[in-house]
């Protein structure tokens, strides 16, 4: 089940955010908290108001909600709320029982609300929140919580990749708790989110904006990520890097799994070391992953077998899972060449110059030299173009020398991060384009950088990032499914 965490301050706001989720939600998470007194007054008549499932909570700001006022107040506000016709109720785990009777108009004496709930056939979720980190006891949280014959729910801050581990673990040291509630916060939790299933959570939390930290989009959740359709048998596949949320490749491998009907999601994990992540990768029975900045590197001591790319370029950014062990891939090197490739063979491109002499511009001048052009790098570092230039036989020379190309040159090949900040920053500003060279730009977020603006204004033929992007992604699907990317269906980029 995905849940929508409502956040309006009043019911209508939230009735309204129910309608436009409603396709890709099973039940909504009211928020006393949230509401003005006046609403939270009213709040009891709204599951009459919409068509799902609800669950009513208070949050108070120790658990990362807005309640004001005292403890008893906010109890009371629960109560009365309470006597709607909701689905489940959220109580914290640290309250007390002596503190959950409460009078009611309609009523004599006190009521128990617990007893009330359950003689109204009302589930209790007992929570947890935590968030400094995941406690060292958070099975044992969970057993507790749920000894009460309660659904327990744990919502603790991941702050690495051990901490991940620990939540995906609660699935199978809890496995006989059936019915939990499991959320990873922060950005380092948000593959248990997705993965809900996998932590043998219920249920994931998502929302319209982001009602708690790591938060996704129902849309994105339902769609993207298939998120409530993962089973079992779901294969699992990532794409691993520090920063990683940026990246645009789950919306090309996803629709991809989607159009051939196989049962695969792909999901974005933040990684600080890489050892501990292959220790997570064989414990979820990751099948592959890409990798990005700055691991290409880092992952091929953990490698069986690479290919002669990876061993040329020194840079892996593809790997998978045969026969008992990991083989590393490079799909940069043939998604560069993809847009031009045709243009080299028929000899319209014989000399090139890569801007550039990091990760990216190794793939690029191996791949150039490896076909034949003939190539001069000119980077703002003497000594890295020295290297690069070096191992691939070609010139090279210093960025601010960039303007002596001008005119001679078939291909200008832009590998740098500058313009991925801002699209006013060009790397080679006194490179003054003729409108016979093709431009080729590896970003591609923005979409068109200055570098390119000014190709374009000059009549160059021009390759956007989003080319190479699509290009080495289509093949990373094929190594991932031994399928080839569907050609039925367009993908936003």
């Amino acid at each position: 089940m995905l849940c929508l965490t409502l956040t309006g301050s009043t019911l209508e706001e939230n009735r309204l955010q129910i309608e436009r989720n409603r396709p890709w939600i099973s039940l909504a998470e009211l928020r006393l908290d949230c509401l003005t007194e006046a609403e939270q007054a009213k709040a009891a008549h709204f599951p009459s108001q919409v068509d799902l499932p609800l669950i009513l909570t208070n949050r108070r700001s120790a658990d990362g909600g807005k309640a004001t006022g005292s403890e008893r107040v906010r109890l009371q506000t629960l109560f009365d709320a309470s006597r709607g016709n909701f689905a489940y109720v959220d109580i914290e785990g640290d309250v007390k029982k002596s503190d959950l009777k409460f009078k009611a108009p309609d009523a004599e004496g006190r009521i128990d609300l617990e007893a009330d709930l359950r003689g109204r056939g009302v589930k209790i979720i007992r929570s947890y929140h935590d968030f400094e980190g995941v406690p060292a006891d958070i099975y044992g949280r969970i057993s507790r919580l749920a000894n009460r014959g309660d659904i327990p729910k744990v919502a603790v801050t991941v702050q690495n990749l051990m901490d991940l581990i620990a939540v995906f673990r609660i699935e199978s040291e809890l496995r006989a708790i059936e019915e939990k509630i499991v959320v990873g916060m922060g950005s380092w939790g948000i593959p248990s989110r997705i993965l809900y299933r996998r932590c043998g959570s219920m249920l994931s939390f998502c929302s319209d904006g982001e009602a708690a930290p790591g938060q996704l989009g129902p849309r994105v959740m339902s769609e993207l990520y298939r998120a409530d359709r993962i089973d079992e048998k779901t294969h699992i596949y990532a794409v691993i890097g520090n920063p990683v949320y940026h990246t645009a490749s789950p919306r090309i491998h996803n629709p991809g799994f989607a159009a051939i009907h196989y049962n695969a999601v792909y999901v974005p994990f933040l990684v600080d070391q890489v050892r501990t992540f292959f220790k997570l990768a064989e414990m979820l029975q990751i099948r592959g992953f890409s990798v990005t900045v700055p691991h290409k590197r880092s992952v091929q001591p953990y490698l069986g077998r690479i290919t002669r790319e990876v061993k040329q370029v020194g840079s892996c950014n593809t790997v998978v899972r045969i026969k008992g062990m990991w083989k590393g891939i490079n799909t940069d090197y043939y998604g560069f060449l993809a847009p031009v490739v045709d243009r080299i063979s028929d000899g319209s491109i014989k000399s090139a110059l890569v801007v550039g002499a990091g990760g990216a511009a190794r793939a690029v001048a191996w791949a150039l030299h490896n076909h034949g052009v003939k190539l001069t790098i000119v980077n703002r570092s003497i000594q890295a173009a020295r290297v690069l230039a070096e191992q691939t036989m070609a010139s090279y020379d210093t960025l601010e020398h960039a303007p002596r190309y001008q005119g001679a040159v078939d291909l200008v090949v832009q590998t740098t991060t500058v313009g991925m900040e801002s699209d006013d920053e060009d790397p080679v500003p006194t490179f003054t384009f003729t409108g016979r060279e093709i431009a080729y730009e590896l970003i591609y977020e923005p979409r068109e950088t200055a570098f390119l603006r000014r190709a374009k204004a000059a009549g160059c033929p021009i390759v956007e990032g989003t080319q190479m992007l699509m290009e080495q992604g289509k093949l990373q699907f094929e190594a991932f499914s031994g399928y080839h990317y569907p050609h039925w269906i367009t993908v936003t980029l």
